[in-house]
């Protein structure tokens, strides 16, 4: 516990003597979703024009136009729902996750971008704090050029890791074991808990692939690892012989998560207003999935 707790301290005291890499880290996820922001208010622009509606969209939500618009809506503008509203963006990603509901084009075209451009800069990233001393902008950019392509291979074998846990092994989870044993039970609350427990399973398989292919980003960086492979294979022996030691150390990473996520809500709580007459957060004929916790 206290080997975890100091490695965190030590981690947050290098990230907060590397300014320019965190300002650098939220300009590059501003670079992604600023055109797709810009996008999106051209079309609620169009669609609005110069009625009565817009005046009361800009006084507050108005549920009618939202959804009027959303019936016509296509594309990106078929995201613009009131999940998105404050908090509730948080629980509609989560939950989408864990329930492995498709992203729409748009975003996933946008994901692709941001792992893409992470991909190169995660390079010079790694590097700065593992040396935690300035590296400067040339220093910086020699260790993204030197890494990146060893960090598209991590990246490729990670995308197929990926894609067999949420194409194979979360449709065994919940498709065949978990949905074949709520169909047999007769109390609400015990088909609650099995859902809960195939969650609990599917997320302990998701945080070893995470954990792996995060220490196999620092084993290529670090160690000047060239092979993706070789550098799986030793974040997975690591992790296996200080699982202690990781867990806890991911333990109180999601701790600290959980506290930002905590602070948001508060500041940015998932609600309308009561006086624009919306009904409510989540729509009717909003889609989710009948296994949906959220």
């Amino acid at each position: 516990m206290m080997r975890a707790t100091a490695s965190f301290r030590t981690g947050v005291a290098r990230v907060l003597r590397a300014p320019a890499v965190l300002a650098g880290a939220c300009a590059l996820t501003l670079l992604i979703a600023l055109p797709l922001s810009i996008a999106l208010r051209g079309m609620l622009e169009t669609h609005l024009g110069n009625s009565v509606a817009a005046d009361a969209a800009a006084a507050g939500a108005n549920h009618e136009w939202w959804q009027e618009f959303s019936a016509q809506a296509s594309g990106l503008g078929a995201t613009f729902v009131p999940s998105i509203v404050g908090f509730g963006a948080v629980l509609d990603n989560w939950s989408g996750l864990l329930d492995n509901l498709p992203l729409a084009a748009t975003i996933a075209a946008a994901t692709a971008a941001w792992l893409l451009l992470w991909s190169f800069v995660s390079g010079g990233v790694i590097d700065r704090l593992a040396r935690d001393r300035r590296t400067h902008s040339h220093g910086f950019f020699a260790a993204c050029g030197v890494h990146v392509w060893r960090l598209l291979r991590l990246g490729v074998v990670a995308l197929l890791a990926y894609a067999c846990l949420f194409g194979w092994i979360h449709g065994w989870i919940f498709d065949y074991a978990t949905d074949g044993i709520v169909r047999e039970v007769t109390t609400e609350r015990t088909g609650w808990l099995v859902q809960i427990s195939g969650y609990a399973v599917f997320g302990v398989v998701l945080l070893f692939f995470n954990v792996t292919f995060d220490y196999a980003r620092i084993r290529i960086v670090v160690e000047d690892r060239r092979s993706a492979l070789g550098a799986i294979g030793a974040a997975a022996r690591f992790v296996r012989r200080n699982i202690g030691r990781v867990s806890m150390l991911y333990a109180i990473n999601g701790l600290a998560f959980l506290v930002l996520v905590a602070t948001y809500a508060l500041l940015n709580p998932a609600r309308l207003d009561a006086g624009s007459g919306c009904g409510g957060l989540y729509s009717s004929d909003r889609r989710i999935s009948s296994r949906g916790i959220f």
